[in-house]
Order: C-alpha cells, then sequence, then structure tokens
C-alpha cells in the first residue's frame, strides 16, 4: 500500500466525560439489547414523519449526554456532529436550542469519528467542554438514498440495514476522575475503487480502511497487536472480511482484534443480510459498548476506524462509482 501525506494527531486533554444512547426497536432487539439509554417503542418517535422523529431523536441523545455528565447548556462550549439527511437538517435544527457555537459536518458514515476529531482538536486549542453526535433513520435514509419504503423492493444478499439511533459523546479537557481519553487520530483521504453497486458499500469502504489504518500503524510504529481491539464503523460482515484480507496481503493479521459495529448490532435471525450501516453504527456502539469495557479495565487501548460511502442520490443516479472515507482514533482507558 502507498502512503499518502498524512500526520497523526495527538491530543493531550481530550477526555471522554460520558456518552448517551438513542435506539431503534430493531436495533434495541439485536445483540446490544438493554445497553442503550433509551430504546424505542417505534422509529416515529411520536412526530408525524421519520424525518421529525429523527430529529427529536437528536435533541434526546445531545440533553442526555449533558444530563449524564452534569453540565448544563451554559458549560457547553461547543456542539460538532452530523447525520446522513440532505444539508444534515437533523443536527443543526437540533442544535439552535443550545446558545454555543455549531459545527455541522458530514463524512457519510465516518461522521461520528470525524466529530470526535475535530471536538479533540478544538480542546487542544482552549474549548473545555464539547459535544460530538452523530446518527442515522433506517426509514428517512431509504427512502433518500434508495426506494420509497412503500415500494418494498427486494434487498440484496450483500446489503445492509441503516441503522436507526443517535450517539452522543461529551469531549471534556478537564475531569475529576479517571475517564478514557481521545489520544491520537489519523485523518483519511478519499479512495474509490470503481464500486457501482449501492447495496454493496462494505466492498467500496474496506481499501479506505485499509488504506488508513496502515497509516496510522506506520505513523505510529504500531501494529495490531498493540490494541485490545479495532473497530471498524459499518463495513458489515462482507466488507470486514475483504479489510482482513486486505491487511494481511501488507502482512497485519487483525483476525483476533477486528470487530466492525455494524457487523455486530443485529442478530441473523434479524435477517438485515451484512449487518448494519449508517452514521448510527459507530456512534451507538462506541457510546454503549465500548465506552464500558474502557471504563471497566476490559479494553485499555482501541481504534475505532469510522468508514463511509461518500456517494449521494444525484452522483448515484448519473452512474458515478462510490468514493470512501475512513478516519481512525485512538481511545485509551
Amino acid at each position: 500500500m502507498k502512503f499518502y501525506k498524512s500526520t497523526t494527531l495527538t491530543f493531550k486533554n481530550a477526555h471522554v466525560l460520558g456518552g448517551y444512547t438513542v435506539a431503534g426497536p430493531k436495533e434495541n432487539a439485536g445483540k446490544y439489547h438493554g445497553k442503550f439509554d433509551l430504546a424505542l417503542q417505534n422509529d416515529m418517535f411520536g412526530q408525524k414523519t421519520f424525518e421529525r422523529a429523527e430529529r427529536k431523536m437528536f435533541e434526546h441523545a445531545m440533553d442526555g449526554a449533558l444530563a449524564k455528565c452534569n453540565l448544563g447548556h451554559d458549560e457547553l462550549d461547543l456542539i460538532c456532529g452530523g447525520d446522513l439527511l440532505n444539508q444534515i437538517i437533523s443536527t443543526s435544527f437540533s442544535a439552535k436550542k443550545y446558545h454555543c457555537g455549531f459545527l455541522g459536518l458530514y463524512n457519510a458514515c465516518a461522521t461520528f469519528v470525524e466529530s470526535l476529531i475535530v471536538g479533540a482538536s478544538m480542546l487542544n486549542n482552549g474549548l473545555n467542554n464539547v459535544l460530538c453526535v452523530a446518527g442515522s433513520h433506517f426509514s428517512t435514509a431509504e427512502r433518500q438514498y434508495r426506494y420509497p419504503l412503500e415500494l418494498g423492493v427486494l434487498r440484496s444478499p450483500v446489503t445492509q440495514w441503516t441503522a436507526t439511533g443517535v450517539g452522543a459523546t461529551v469531549l471534556a479537557s478537564q475531569v475529576h476522575k479517571p475517564v478514557p481519553k481521545v489520544v491520537s487520530a489519523t485523518i483519511g483521504r478519499v479512495l474509490d475503487y470503481g464500486i457501482l453497486d449501492l447495496n454493496n458499500m462494505g466492498a467500496a469502504m474496506a481499501p479506505s480502511a485499509c488504506d488508513t489504518l496502515l497509516q496510522h500503524f506506520s505513523n505510529t510504529n504500531t501494529n495490531p497487536t498493540h490494541y485490545d481491539a479495532i473497530y471498524t464503523g459499518d463495513l458489515g460482515k462482507l466488507g470486514k472480511d475483504i479489510l482482513l484480507d486486505l491487511l494481511l496481503q501488507d502482512g497485519f493479521d487483525a483476525s483476533k482484534v477486528l470487530h466492525d459495529c455494524g457487523a455486530s448490532l443485529f442478530f441473523e435471525e434479524q435477517q438485515t443480510y451484512q449487518g448494519a450501516s449508517g452514521a448510527a453504527c459507530t456512534a451507538l456502539v462506541f457510546n454503549c459498548h465500548l465506552l464500558h469495557k474502557l471504563a471497566v479495565g476490559k479494553y485499555k487501548r482501541i481504534l475505532l476506524a469510522g468508514t463511509g460511502a461518500l456517494m449521494s442520490p444525484t452522483s448515484s443516479f448519473q452512474g458515478d462509482s462510490i468514493p470512501a472515507i475512513t478516519h481512525v482514533v485512538e481511545v485509551q482507558a
């Protein structure tokens, strides 16, 4: 693999104060059942449209994260995050109730890890508390990117199920107790291997994940054995297998430590084929599962690799292939 010009950033004071998750009913019926802070009874969340339901999920997750960390609105310096809807309206509309700065971000399903990188960088430059947030909704994403739900289109065996949920994380420059820290990050480049099948996003994103992970290993003089776990965002089962093969071709065996957030969300009988996709995957698994593993000492050093397929309805309808991006952050207990 030919490396690109990228410096791995380091952070001195990016403490993970806490996180909060809102998950849909299908997600709560999966492998992380009972671990979410709020599990919805239905994906309408008492709203008239799926889009407004997604917005309400963001509001609850953001308020919940602050409450969980005992922070008031006046103590928040910045919100950074995004979603999958056009013009990231779920995040930006939710942010209007807060009287602090807002940086709207979009890197598709890599948005949550992007928000951690931006948030940690802001703490390094003098801010005290930053809220990082990302999420998605199956019903809003499906009718924006693929087909109206009413059509009942048959799903391909390589497809994934867009996760319904929002994860919010508070990063703080100062804490009064030991908490996990975001210690470094490697920003990925955009790669396009010519994948045209919108259903097969795992194949489109796996080379990007390999590319950024190899760059991170090179910059930090590490390899997979240095980490208790490496979690990719939403490659799904097929994409994870492709990534393992690609890493092995470059001499890195990650089979004992590599996991995928999307592949781990659902049970086989839930018929999501390759697992979950969407900006919610990484945000949910990090906040409901990985933070707990770090807090109890099960994990001491992990990599979180946010993977994103950067296509849009416009690019897809015009016959373009799917570019992909991956960002990596290292989190230590």
